[in-house]
């Protein structure tokens, strides 16, 4: 049996904003203020996003001249004497 998969065509919010790395509230605010492409209508109760006009306002995205900030969330390693002191501080 041959499993054939397809990708969504139109997606809700939360995906939309995760699919162009922003947060939903940025999502949000970028709609509002006409900025990225208004949902589309589903049924009576129910909107989304067309991926494919997603992908073609972050295709005429800018290409950017900076590089990431050093610290981009990642965790860093504590190193043990840190792990000590926090530890007898809530002693």
């Amino acid at each position: 049996m041959t499993t054939i998969t397809i990708a969504p065509r139109i997606v809700a919010k939360e995906l939309a904003a995760q699919l162009l790395s922003l947060s939903v509230k940025t999502f949000e605010r970028l709609v509002q203020q006409g900025e990225l492409p208004k949902p589309r209508q589903i049924s009576a109760g129910r909107v989304g996003w067309l991926v494919s006009e997603l992908d073609a306002w972050a295709e005429k995205r800018p290409v950017s001249e900076l590089l990431p900030p050093p610290n981009t969330g990642a965790l860093k390693p504590r190193s043990p004497a840190a792990n000590q002191g926090a530890s007898c501080a809530a002693a």
